[in-house]
């Protein structure tokens, strides 16, 4: 890999984890639709070279609509120079993120998080089928409350809150809930803690 395309998905997953913030900044000290073309210049590119580094995960290419997503409304944000959408980006992204999700419970298809769960383990049990199921569930429920949180703090809320709950609060649910799925799941199924880690079977 080339040490452009590495540093520059390096500075998308900061800009990523660090949106909130930026926006506060830019929002505060400039024009919206300068900070959405800063955005749109550096997301762009790099979003565009991880999508084709994930083509062979197929099962979960649909993902893809969640950048592309954020991307318009940025686009929109840039046109008419407005801070109301890019505080927006937040909720589009929960509200495509439970699209995606909620169309995979659907019957006859396979749950998000068990196309996840596939890449690392291709035969799933019954018990773990039922297990990836309940989480997709489970995620879809958060993304309803995060985007309508998001929401609130976008249109009730000053800039300081929503950077504090979109930069702070909801990348510390995000974690809890993981790591809570984990744990869970390595107390659920025991054959799992048996299992070596990657760098350990390696």
């Amino acid at each position: 890999m080339k040490a452009w395309t590495i540093l520059l998905r390096a500075l998308a997953a900061l800009i990523v984890v660090g949106y909130p913030v930026i926006v506060w900044f830019g929002i505060s000290s400039g024009s919206p639709r300068q900070i959405a073309i800063v955005l749109l210049a550096v997301m762009t590119p790099a979003m565009l070279l991880r999508a084709r580094g994930r083509a062979a995960a197929a099962d979960i290419r649909g993902l893809a609509i969640v950048p592309a997503t954020v991307l318009s409304v940025l686009c929109v944000a840039a046109w008419m120079d407005g801070a109301a959408y890019i505080l927006a980006t937040p909720v589009a992204a929960n509200a495509v993120l439970l699209a995606s999700f909620g169309a995979t419970l659907r019957r006859g298809s396979t749950p998000m998080i068990e196309r996840f769960a596939r890449l690392q383990e291709p035969s799933l049990s019954g018990a773990k089928q039922a297990w990836c199921r309940q989480w997709t569930k489970a995620w879809c429920v958060f993304f309803v409350a995060n985007g309508a949180t998001a929401a609130v703090t976008a249109i009730y809320a000053d800039l300081w809150w929503w950077t504090l709950y979109n930069g702070l609060i909801a990348y510390a649910l995000i974690g809890g809930i993981c790591s809570l799925e984990w744990l869970l799941r390595r107390a659920r199924f025991p054959d799992l803690r048996a299992q070596k880690a990657p760098d350990e079977a390696a």
